[in-house]
């Protein structure tokens, strides 16, 4: 039999695509975490004796690590690289999710409430390197033509996760409890865990199954990587950069509309529309599903749009879109009479959100160019502060029955997210724009 040619190997095979399998299977998993007590605070509020508004400050706990480590996170994975990084922060998580299954037979009362809202923020800063560093790897194993479909393809990765822990954790709650189904469905991160650290590496040219014809794909950027340490100057043309700090704050306003929809569906269901747990756990993975297609889709349509307009228009087009319809979907849903056109407003508003990731991440790594990780984490930060800023506000407000007015202040920040887009210019990388910089 006469070897076929490495070049001419369909692409699915091409080593560049199984890193990406990994960096699908950490984002899926890091949703499944992130979660998992979301669908789970169902049973943990009677049983443990919490409110909905401690509820809410669990998810501010997560929130808060999550935000707080998306820049020292991004530098981390540019010092220590991406194979040890993920390691490091995947076991980090595994712990914080063990304790969350395991606290309430050590702890009672306020003690147990500070431990698991201790192993909220321990998972909030483990998963916070995540995708900054996701980001980086893209950077240096795909060509720039495919940025923005990795990017929503690892975003439909983390929509799938989500859309499985509503049913599956809620039916597994109903048969042997919320402790046994948070702590079995944490235990696969061990393997992909096992199995990264054995056949992940940092760059295409540090592993030896990578042929040359598939580095030849993939270029060489040798020249626009930066050394691994961020320095001082460095990150002071980060955080005054106008493209960095306008991508940093459109994705603020985005996530309060994200989170609204990640994070409070599933309660919204069954308080509001008044469906069954199991129903509303199966329910519940609609919007998830609808993010995990917009995702994807956006990633296609955003490298089409830039090889046919270029990268400022090319990335602009679908969030200045998909925005305000997103917001437009958010009032639908709150206001319909019927419960199921409900859940499918709600469904179509989140993907259509989920539409923009593509654009925003491959903005970040077309800006950012060799600190595409700390540029990720900076504009993460901004996203992750919509989280810290919404979720107290939209567990004050649900406490009090208004959900309408979380739904509208959801409406008008996505608006504003799509207007923010009319000043990026992704085609003026930090390297190429000292002046505006100083």
């Amino acid at each position: 039999m006469i070897p076929m040619p490495a070049g001419a190997l369909p692409a699915f095979i091409r080593i560049r695509w199984r890193i990406f399998g990994f960096l699908f299977a950490f984002g899926l998993l890091a949703y499944f975490q992130q979660k998992s007590i979301t669908i789970a605070a169902e049973r943990i509020m009677p049983e443990l004796h919490l409110t909905q508004l401690q509820i809410g400050w669990l998810q501010q706990a997560f929130v808060l690590g999550y935000a707080l480590f998306q820049i020292p996170g991004g530098m981390f994975g540019q010092r220590l690289g991406a194979r040890r990084t993920f390691v490091i922060i995947g076991l980090l998580a595994f712990a914080a999710m063990m304790t969350t299954s395991m606290a309430p037979y050590f702890f009672g009362g306020q003690g147990l409430f500070v431990a698991l809202l201790s192993a909220q923020l321990l998972l909030g800063i483990a998963q916070g390197a995540i995708f900054p560093v996701s980001a980086g790897v893209f950077e240096s194993w795909f060509p720039v033509r495919h940025w923005a479909l990795v990017q929503g393809l690892q975003s439909m990765g983390l929509q799938l996760g989500a859309a499985m822990t509503a049913p599956l954790i809620a039916s597994m709650m109903q048969s042997m409890g919320w402790q046994r189904a948070v702590f079995y469905t944490t235990l696969p991160a061990l393997g992909v865990i096992g199995l990264w650290a054995w056949y992940g590496r940092n760059s295409p040219r540090e592993h030896r199954a990578v042929s040359a014809a598939e580095l030849a794909e993939i270029g060489d950027r040798s020249d626009e990587l930066r050394a691994s340490v961020v320095t001082p100057n460095r990150l002071k043309d980060l955080f005054t950069n106008r493209n960095v700090m306008l991508l940093a704050f459109s994705y603020l306003c985005m996530n309060y509309a994200f989170y609204l929809l990640a994070n409070w569906v599933f309660l919204y269901l069954v308080q509001v529309r008044k469906f069954s747990v199991l129903e509303s756990g199966w329910l519940a993975s609609v919007p998830p599903l609808a993010a995990a297609l917009g995702a994807g889709l956006g990633g296609l349509l955003a490298g089409r749009f830039c090889q046919r307009y270029g990268a400022r228009w090319g990335y602009r087009l679908i969030p200045l879109c998909a925005m305000p319809a997103a917001g437009i979907m958010l009032l639908v849903g709150v206001g319909a009479d019927n419960a199921y056109l409900a859940v499918f407003a709600l469904a179509l508003s989140y993907g259509l959100v989920e539409l923009t990731e593509g654009s925003y991440w491959a903005s970040a790594m077309t800006v950012g160019r060799g600190d595409t990780m700390t540029v990720g984490g900076v504009m993460n930060t901004g996203g992750n502060l919509g989280g810290i800023i919404g979720i107290p506000i939209v567990a004050y407000l649900s406490g009090q029955g208004a959900w309408n007015a979380a739904f509208w202040i959801g409406a008008v920040l996505a608006l504003v997210s799509a207007l923010t887009w009319l000043g990026i210019d992704t085609e003026r990388p930090i390297r190429e724009t000292p002046a505006q910089n100083n």
